[in-house]
C-alpha cells in the first residue's frame, strides 16, 4: 500500500490506478456529448437543406445521418456509463480496503479520532473521493459539448460564437472564487459528522450500564449537543452549496436565454437563416446542461478535495509500534521497573504455563497493565516476552504468543459459532472451549443453537452472553499466554464459578500447560489460580495464594471483597 501525504496525492493516484477504464469512459462520454451537440446543428441544416428546398434525397441523406449519430449517442453513453462506474466502484473499494487495512494495522495506528469517526472516513470520505472518476468525464464531456457548439455559433454568426467563448469563463472565474469556502465548510460537516458518529457508537454500546445507573439522560442531552453541532455544521455546507448551485444556474440560464434573444434578433433581421436560428436556440437550450456542469465544478472538486484530505490523514498517520524482528525463546513475561501512566516502578513476573491472578486496588492501575500488554507503547522500563523486549518481537508472532483480551470486546453480524470459532478447522477444540467460557449455555437457549443470529456489536444478547462469548472466542484461540481483563463482570456467581473451573480445566489442566493472567477483583476467579499480584499506588504490594492474602493484607481483603 503506497503511502500518501495529501489529499491532491490521494486524488492523484486515484486518476492514476484507474487510467484505462476512467480515460476510456472519459473518451466515449466525449464523444457521446460530441453526437449531442450535433443533434441541433444537423436539425439546422436539415430544415435550410432539405425542408426550405423540398429536396427529398437530402432529406433522407441528413435524417439518416441525424439516425447514425443517435445511435453512436446511446452506445457511448451504454459503454462509457459502464466503465466509470466500475471505476468508481473499484476506487472507492480499494480506498476503503486501504483504510481498513491501516486502521487495523497490526502495529496499531496512531490517531486521536474516535471509532465513529474513523468509520465516516471510511464509508462516506472513500465514497466522496472516488466521485472524482465521475467528475473528470463529466467535466471532459462539458468541454467537448461546450467547444463544439461555440464552433458552429462561430461559423453562424461571429458575434454569437464570440459571446459563448468570452462569457463561460469569466462566469466560471467568478463562481471558483468560491471553491475555498466550500472546502472549508464540507470538511467542517464531516468532522462534525464523524464525532457525532463517534458518540452514537459510544452510547449504543454503553446503553445498558447508562441505564443501569440512570445516566440515559444525560448522554441524550451530550448526543443533543454533539448532534446540533453537526446539523449547524451541515446547514452552513448545503447553505454554501446551494447558494452556488442556485447562483451558476441562473448564471447559466442568463447566458443561454441572452444568446437565444440573440440569435431571434439576428434571425428577423435577415442576418442567419431559419435553420441557422433552429440551431441556435436549441444549441442554446442544450448548453445549459454543460454549462450548468462546467459552473459546479469548483464545488465537485473542493468536496471531493476535503473528503480525500480526511482519507490522507489517516493513511498518512504513523504506527504506534515499530516493526519487530525478534523472536522470543517460550512466553515467559516479565515486566521490569516498568512505569506507565499510574503504573510506577511496576515489577510483574508470570512464568510459561503459569495461572496468575492480578488485583489493582486502583482500577486505572488494571487499565494501563492491560492497556500495556495489548499496545507495549509510551511505557518506560522493560516488557520481556521470552527474554525479548515485547515492542520489539514480530507483531504476527506476539499475537500468536501473547493475546491481550479487554474488558470490552465486539461481537459481529453472524452467527454463534463464526463469532466464536473464526476458522474453519477449530473441529472439536469449539465444544471445549465453549463449555469453559459457560458461552454453551447461550446457544443452548435459543432454537437454533450456534446457528443463532448474532446483530451487530452483539446487541441481541445480554451483558453477560456478550462476555462468555468474547471469552470462549479467546480461550479457541489458544495462545500460550492469555491476558483476560475482568472477563466475567456481568455474569452472575454460578456462571461465574462455571467460568472459573472452566479456564483452570482448558488452559491448566491435564494437556494444557498454557499461561493466564487474569486481572480481575473477583474472588471465584482468583481462587482458581496458582498466584495472585495485588497492585496498590502503581507498584506491587503483595504476593500469594488468594487464600494467603484473604487471611493475611486487610488492603487485598477490602480490595476483592467490597
Amino acid at each position: 500500500m503506497s503511502k500518501v501525504s495529501t489529499g491532491a496525492a490521494v486524488l492523484r493516484r486515484a486518476v492514476a490506478r484507474n487510467g484505462r477504464r476512467l480515460w476510456t469512459g472519459t473518451a466515449l462520454a466525449g464523444v457521446y456529448q460530441l453526437c449531442a451537440a450535433l443533434v441541433p446543428i444537423l436539425i439546422g441544416v436539415i430544415v435550410d437543406r432539405a425542408v426550405a428546398t423540398g429536396e427529398l434525397t437530402a432529406l433522407l441523406g441528413w435524417t439518416t445521418t441525424l439516425a447514425v449519430v443517435y445511435l453512436v449517442l446511446v452506445v457511448t453513453y451504454r459503454f462509457g456509463a459502464r466503465h466509470l462506474q466500475r471505476a468508481i466502484a473499484e476506487e472507492g473499494h480499494q480506498l476503503r480496503v486501504e483504510l481498513a487495512e491501516k486502521i487495523l494495522h497490526p502495529r496499531v495506528l496512531r490517531t486521536g479520532r474516535h471509532t465513529g469517526d474513523l468509520l465516516a472516513v471510511t464509508t462516506t470520505d472513500a465514497e466522496y473521493t472516488s466521485y472524482l472518476l465521475d467528475h473528470i468525464p463529466r467535466i471532459t464531456s462539458a468541454l467537448v459539448a461546450v467547444t463544439v457548439s461555440a464552433v458552429a455559433l462561430l461559423l453562424i454568426s461571429t458575434p454569437l460564437g464570440l459571446t459563448v467563448l468570452i462569457a463561460i469563463p469569466a462566469v466560471l472565474a467568478v463562481l471558483t472564487l468560491t471553491a475555498p469556502l466550500i472546502a472549508r465548510r464540507v470538511k467542517d460537516q464531516q468532522d462534525q459528522a464523524g464525532r457525532a458518529t463517534a458518540l452514537a457508537t459510544d452510547l449504543v454500546t454503553g446503553l445498558r450500564p447508562l441505564r443501569g445507573i440512570g445516566a440515559q439522560d444525560a448522554g441524550v442531552q451530550r448526543y443533543r449537543r454533539v448532534s446540533r453541532h453537526s446539523l449547524a455544521a451541515m446547514l452552513r455546507a448545503s447553505r454554501t452549496q446551494n447558494a452556488y448551485l442556485g447562483a451558476s444556474t441562473m448564471l447559466s440560464s442568463l447566458l443561454a436565454g441572452g444568446i437565444a434573444l440573440m440569435a431571434g434578433w439576428f434571425a428577423l433581421t435577415g442576418r442567419i437563416t431559419v435553420g441557422q436560428f433552429i440551431t441556435v436556440i436549441g444549441s442554446a437550450q442544450f448548453l445549459v446542461e454543460p454549462f450548468g456542469v462546467l459552473a459546479v465544478v469548483p464545488g465537485w472538486t473542493a468536496a471531493a478535495r476535503a473528503a480525500a484530505d480526511r482519507v490522507a490523514a489517516v493513511l498518512r498517520a504513523d504506527v504506534v509500534l515499530p516493526p519487530g524482528t525478534a523472536a522470543p525463546d517460550g512466553c515467559e513475561l516479565r515486566l521490569t521497573d516498568v512505569t506507565y501512566g499510574p503504573l510506577t516502578g511496576l515489577h510483574l513476573h508470570v512464568r510459561a504455563g503459569e495461572f496468575v491472578g492480578v488485583v489493582a486496588r486502583r482500577p486505572a492501575d488494571a487499565e494501563a497493565l492491560a492497556r500495556l500488554l495489548a499496545v507495549p507503547d509510551g511505557h518506560a522500563g522493560d516488557i520481556l516476552l521470552g527474554g525479548e523486549r515485547l515492542e520489539t518481537v514480530d507483531r504476527s508472532r506476539a499475537r500468536h504468543l501473547l493475546h491481550s483480551e479487554p474488558h470490552r470486546t465486539d461481537l459481529f453480524t453472524g452467527t454463534l459459532a463464526t463469532n466464536v470459532a473464526l476458522h474453519d478447522d477449530d473441529g472439536g477444540r469449539l465444544d471445549e472451549a465453549l463449555r469453559a467460557a459457560a458461552a454453551d449455555e447461550v446457544a443452548h437457549l435459543h432454537p437454533e443453537g450456534l446457528r443463532m443470529q448474532v446483530t451487530e456489536r452483539g446487541a441481541n444478547l445480554s451483558g453477560g452472553q456478550r462476555q462468555r462469548v468474547a471469552l470462549a472466542r479467546a480461550l479457541l484461540a489458544g495462545p500460550p499466554l492469555l491476558v483476560l481483563h475482568d472477563p466475567t463482570t456481568a455474569v452472575d456467581a454460578v456462571t461465574e464459578q462455571a467460568v472459573a473451573g472452566g479456564i483452570r480445566t482448558l488452559r491448566h489442566g491435564s494437556g494444557g500447560g498454557y499461561g493466564t493472567v487474569v486481572i480481575t477483583s473477583s474472588p471465584t476467579l482468583l481462587a482458581a489460580t496458582d498466584r495472585v499480584v495485588f497492585i496498590a499506588d502503581g507498584v506491587v504490594a503483595a504476593e500469594g495464594t488468594h487464600a494467603e492474602l484473604v487471611t493475611h493484607d486487610d488492603n487485598y481483603r477490602r480490595a476483592v471483597l467490597r
